[in-house]
């Protein structure tokens, strides 16, 4: 039997549909699912496992302590000077480094460092673990888009003499490139405020 013409066109065009949510659905999204894959994680540590954290950018150097585990603030300044941290500040910074990943990783020649400004790097992150383990991250310039910052990890060369440098998120910029009075606890003035009085209304002479 043959089908009508008009038919004929609608099954094409059915067909064609099919196909194209297919492709960029369901398989659009197991591309995009294996792309996340890729990603490694930075470090393997958890965020209970950091003692202290050295951070040295071009304005600062700050070394952050964790308090013991009674102690409110959980983190504390060492130097430049001493006193509770800000847990939200230094909190924000810890879940990057627990959590972060690198959208992806280049075999670099060490000599080609300086292109990705990790031969004096702007800012880098020393982490001692509780263990004495310790690890660094080293933050570069973002890269052509501004979308990602070129990194190190623990630095180390190859077998092949090259060096991994990887591509993370801007964030860190934003995690360490803070004033020290931000890395400080805040003070809570409500408690320095003296208590409200209300004045008593003075006695009228009655005749």
């Amino acid at each position: 039997m043959k089908l009508p013409r008009t038919t004929l066109i609608l099954i094409l065009l059915a067909l064609g549909l099919g196909g194209f949510v297919y492709f960029s659905e369901i398989r659009g999204t197991t591309v995009r699912e294996e792309s996340n894959e890729k990603k490694q994680q930075i470090f393997s540590f958890a965020e209970d496992d950091v003692q202290s954290l050295t951070i040295k950018t071009k304005k600062l150097t700050l070394n952050l302590e964790r308090s013991p585990e009674s102690s409110n603030p959980k983190w504390v300044i060492k130097s430049p000077v001493s006193g509770p941290a800000n847990d939200a500040i230094v909190s924000y910074l810890m879940d990057l480094l627990v959590k972060g990943k690198s959208d992806r990783t280049l075999s670099t020649p060490p000599k080609e460092l300086g292109q990705f400004a990790l031969d004096e790097p702007p800012a880098t992150i020393n982490i001692t673990l509780k263990n004495r383990q310790n690890h660094q991250l080293i933050l570069g310039k973002a890269n052509f888009n501004g979308r990602f910052l070129y990194a190190q990890t623990d630095p180390a060369a190859k077998l092949d003499g090259n060096i991994n440098v990887l591509l993370v998120s801007t964030d860190f910029a934003n995690a360490v490139n803070r004033e020290l009075s931000e890395w400080k606890q805040p003070v809570d003035n409500s408690q320095k405020l003296p208590p409200l009085t209300i004045p008593k209304p003075s006695p009228t002479n009655s005749k």
